[in-house]
């Protein structure tokens, strides 16, 4: 039988008398990838800071495994720390190395041995390539490398879910691949993840589910293959037909650059 960790029942989300997130409800099951897409402005990095409880809502509730996702819960921060999420701007403290970055959370937070953490800091950062960077600075790193370090910084979290908000949105092209081949092998491993991306080919090659976004509402959950090619809404239909036109414009504007 598939074992729910998250469960989101009727979530409704406001600022102020704008409604951003009305009546979501999702069950997320263990090792499972959830990939979120749907136009700007549409909710979906307001959906995931409610999950880990960066931001209240107004009514409905999350719930990892038993427990309670609110920020009238005591217990609150000690949940959080099973959630982890990874930003679109790393969020790395510019005055630390790579491996004190990632140090921190588990040694002060969660009171663990340092010299425990970091083994398993240096054997993540062998994961993703960086075992020679672990005594650099977030400065004398690329947008990729910070972004990785970032993803390991959570992973030495051990949380039971990832969220990833746009990861690569802020990064140059070039570095967009090495971040997502790491989501990949994540993915391969069983993690259970939820991602908002604007990437289609990967979020097609990495989804067990797509949920599509819009106007505060989940409009549809489907399987990747059926959702990219027989969509059951009008909206997805325009929204994938909008992707497949801005992907035909890029290829033009760089094939006149470079002739």
């Amino acid at each position: 039988m598939a074992e729910a960790v998250l469960t989101i029942e009727h979530l409704t989300k406001c600022f102020g008398n704008h409604t951003i997130l009305e009546n979501v409800s999702l069950t997320v099951e263990k090792g499972e990838v959830i990939v979120i897409v749907g136009p700007s402005g549409c909710g979906k990095s307001t959906f995931l800071r409610c999950l880990n409880g960066l931001e209240p809502i107004q009514s409905g509730s999350v719930k990892l495994r038993e427990d309670v996702i609110d920020q009238k819960n005591k217990d609150l921060a000690n949940i959080r720390q099973k959630i982890g999420m990874v930003f679109q701007s790393y969020d790395l403290f510019p005055h630390l190395t790579v491996l004190d970055n990632i140090l921190l959370a588990p040694t002060k937070v969660q009171k663990r041995k340092k010299e425990d953490v970091k083994k398993e800091a240096l054997e993540l950062l062998k994961r993703v390539g960086l075992a020679d960077r672990a005594g650099d600075y977030p400065r004398q790193l690329s947008g990729g490398q910070k972004q990785r370090v970032a993803i390991v910084r959570a992973l030495c979290m051990h949380p039971e879910v990832l969220l990833f908000d746009e990861v690569t949105a802020a990064l140059d092209p070039e570095m967009v691949r090495e971040v997502l081949d790491v989501m990949l092998d994540l993915a391969k491993q069983g993690r259970t993840m939820l991602i908002v991306t604007h990437e289609m080919s990967f979020a097609r090659a990495i989804a067990d589910r797509i949920l599509f976004i819009d106007g505060g509402k989940i409009v549809e959950d489907s399987e990747p293959e059926a959702f990219f090619t027989s969509p059951s809404t009008d909206r997805v239909k325009q929204f994938l037909n909008m992707f497949a036109f801005d992907a035909v414009k890029h290829h033009e504007a760089v094939t006149a650059e470079n002739p």
